[in-house]
């Protein structure tokens, strides 16, 4: 075994840091692809609104399982193996998808296909931080969180703009192709892991380390802010394309796919929020951030296009200013199992994502857009003024 890990001066850095760039990239545009095509889905299959939305829903509740499961055997059998067979299970449910009539089969494949993705973050932090040198270490996190976000965004742009002009089939296998050169790319370049031990741990000992967190008061707190802050981002994204396909706007699926490059601020909106904490302090920032969300998604309610997309894209900056800084919280807040503590709030946050995608559905149907937002953006304002004078009484 190498004793020396990688900096950002070696080629091996960058080896390691764009293919697990490429694989975020697919993995994340894989995850919410299906996003902008609900509505098609209501319409081809007959199904509900809220039924449709399970096409999100069920991969989120694959991926928490997946999670748990992919990341306790990549502590045993090594961290490649899990990423590359993240990006498989990604591809072939791409493939098999448009050849079914029966959405119950797609939603399984969706679930199936959710569990496999898993196996993406269950692997790659813990890659990066055994083979990268701990100073280098963030700059890779960075990229590899911020095609996270790219390869969100882009994944409900293109399936949006191919299924207006071809059909939501051609777009999975445009999907399926894409996913292919992603992983021959990875596959030859993705370097083997050198300082990757085996944990020795039992299951029943890596679930004491999990629910050793369920006791700190604080930790409980923060993983309550990522189900907060998700459940309101997806359910407004998640109905957003209804919304819009209907008066006053008729907007045709294409023109609706172009609201997700909004998403483009969580590109630069981590980072940004990182200097600013260092500068304000954590607390402070993301509180604002947790404001200007909420400010975002009220801006919604405008009945001009041009304002909506103000608000869609003052919410993201704002979500993704929360959710960066509360995801560092957990590292400062987590006294013992670190690693364990950020992924229970790595469960908490795709938690908020599956209630987001099928919970808020009634609201919809019964209250609106309208109902829908006022939800949504007085939800994590009211969390984060709890949470403020709790953690107040406790100093």
């Amino acid at each position: 075994m190498s004793s020396m890990q990688y900096t950002i001066k070696d080629f091996y850095f960058w080896k390691i840091t764009m293919c697990l760039a490429l694989a975020s990239f697919f993995v994340f545009a894989s995850m919410y692809a299906v996003q902008p095509l609900l509505p098609v889905f209501v319409k081809q299959f007959g199904v509900a609104v809220s039924t449709s939305s399970l096409s999100i829903s069920l991969t989120i509740i694959g991926l928490i399982i997946g999670l748990i499961v992919l990341g306790f055997l990549s502590d045993r059998n090594g961290r490649t193996f899990y990423i590359k067979f993240a990006l498989v299970g990604s591809i072939i449910p791409f493939l098999l998808i448009p050849l079914t009539d029966s959405f119950f089969i797609l939603l399984l494949l969706r679930f199936i296909q959710g569990f496999a993705l898993a196996g993406l973050p269950a692997a790659s932090i813990a890659y990066i931080s055994e083979e990268i040198d701990r100073r280098s270490a963030s700059v890779a996190v960075a990229l590899y969180i911020s095609s996270n976000a790219l390869g969100g965004m882009m994944g409900r742009v293109v399936t949006g703009y191919i299924t207006d002009h071809y059909a939501w089939e051609t777009a999975f296998y445009f999907l399926a192709v894409v996913g292919v050169v992603v992983l021959i790319a990875v596959f030859l370049t993705l370097p083997k892991s050198n300082r990757f031990e085996a944990t020795n741990l039992s299951f029943s000992r890596d679930i004491e380390a999990f629910l050793f967190h369920l006791k700190n008061p604080r930790l409980l707190l923060v993983f309550g802010l990522g189900i907060v802050l998700q459940f309101s981002f997806t359910g407004l994204w998640t109905y957003l394309p209804f919304y819009l396909d209907g008066p006053p706007f008729s907007l045709s699926l294409q023109a609706i796919s172009y609201t997700f490059f909004a998403y483009g601020l969580g590109v630069v909106g981590s980072p940004f929020a990182g200097w600013l904490a260092g500068k304000f302090g954590l607390r402070i920032v993301r509180i604002c951030g947790v404001i200007t969300f909420g400010t975002g998604i009220f801006l919604t309610l405008s009945d001009s296009l041009v304002m909506l997309v103000i608000g869609l894209c003052v919410g993201c900056l704002g979500f993704f200013t929360a959710h960066s800084l509360s995801a560092a919280s957990v590292s400062e807040q987590a006294t013992h199992h670190k690693g364990s503590a950020s992924s229970l709030y790595l469960v908490s946050y795709y938690v908020g994502v599956a209630l987001g995608s099928t919970a808020v559905g009634p609201l919809y149907g019964a209250a609106g857009w309208l109902g829908l937002v006022l939800f949504a953006g007085l939800l994590p304002i009211i969390y984060i003024i709890f949470v403020t004078v709790l953690t107040k009484r406790w100093a």
